[in-house]
């Protein structure tokens, strides 16, 4: 017979593999966790942002290098809210084709590209995408030499599209749908390219988001030659995404961009907002990082918000500077939604 002390023995050798295995507490080693793109950005001091870079009002870039539009100022606020610095950007240019794969490969932090937001892409493509800051659809624009007035009268011309795009799915898709069989889709690479050979006459019509119609006619030499087609083919929300499966990053583009729409819904901009710093609304004082902490509870300054007003300003703001005034596009459903639109923030409490 075995004596106790053997007996001891035996029994903290079987036990201690199924302790091993997961039977005990957890006892992994935090160190080897992955790291969230979030403490990468901080670390690194700079926020790498792919946009297109060649659609005024969106991202265009100048003959100077600069940057502008409302997908650049979604930038300049997540870097206003990490480092209280809009110019902590690097703008990567990506055509359509390269703009996914370069979130995948971390080629650059989040994507603002005048990227619609889809199931597959949500999904299949493994993107994440944050608050919708621009609700489009795809029109068409023709010129006014050709005679046309209805997508109808495409039938048996050409249209040009971008290559790899929801549009020229759509395209395909509304054509099908009327019955419309005989048009020729003419693709392309680049977004200069399209359009430089819709005005060298190799197209008709040019197909694209309504708002990049707007944006590229209005560089366009004659603009009274050209009339955007009086049709809705899609729906079209745009707005920044992540990569999947990083939901610190994710929560923090996303609650950054919530607080432009908020700061609109609360009468906060960029001029007025040091008036707020005295308020009594807890509503208020929650936003601007005076009470509570909710930047802290995802990896931010408490004052995230009111650096993103104070140096970018709220939505309203950026949709005037970049759209409305120098391209005349009415907001429509980019209003807030106290306004008749669709732009809407969770609560910030």
């Amino acid at each position: 017979m075995l004596k106790k002390p053997y007996l001891i023995l035996i029994t903290l050798l079987l036990t201690m593999p199924l302790t091993a295995c997961g039977g005990g507490s957890d006892t992994s080693d935090p160190t080897t966790a992955s790291t969230s793109r979030l403490d990468t950005v901080k670390q690194r001091g700079t926020l790498i942002c792919g946009v297109n870079g060649e659609v005024p009002g969106f991202s265009f870039v100048d003959e100077n290098g600069q940057y502008s539009g409302l997908d650049v100022d979604i930038c300049r606020a997540i870097a206003a809210a990490l480092f209280d610095d809009p110019d902590q950007v690097e703008y990567r240019k990506l055509s359509a084709q390269e703009r996914f794969p370069a979130v995948q490969s971390g080629e650059v932090d989040v994507l603002n590209r005048n990227t619609t937001w889809t199931i597959s892409r949500d999904t299949t493509n493994g993107m994440e995408f944050a608050p919708t800051v621009f609700y489009d659809g795809q029109g068409i624009m023709v010129t006014t030499a050709s005679g046309v007035a209805t997508i109808e009268g495409l039938a048996g011309k050409s249209i040009c599209v971008l290559a790899g795009t929801t549009t020229e799915q759509n395209l395909a898709d509304q054509m099908r749908k009327r019955g419309i069989e005989d048009y020729n889709p003419v693709t392309f690479e680049d977004v200069d390219a399209l359009y430089a050979a819709y005005q060298e006459g190799r197209c008709e019509g040019v197909t694209a988001d309504r708002s990049q119609l707007v944006a590229r006619r209005s560089i366009l030499p004659n603009r009274n030659d050209h009339a955007i087609l009086n049709v809705v083919l899609s729906k079209e929300p745009l707005g920044p995404a992540v990569k999947n499966n990083d939901s610190a990053w994710f929560d923090a583009v996303k609650w950054i961009t919530f607080s432009l729409i908020q700061a609109e819904e609360l009468g906060i901009n960029s001029e007025n907002i040091e008036t707020f710093e005295n308020s009594e609304d807890p509503n208020v004082r929650r936003f601007l990082g005076l009470d509570d902490k909710l930047g802290e509870g995802m990896g931010l300054p408490n004052d995230f918000a009111a650096r993103v007003v104070k140096h970018v300003g709220n939505y309203g703001e950026v949709y005037e500077r970049n759209i409305g005034e120098p391209l005349g596009l009415d907001r429509g459903q980019n209003n807030l939604w106290t306004e008749g639109g669709l732009l809407y923030s969770p609560p910030f409490r």
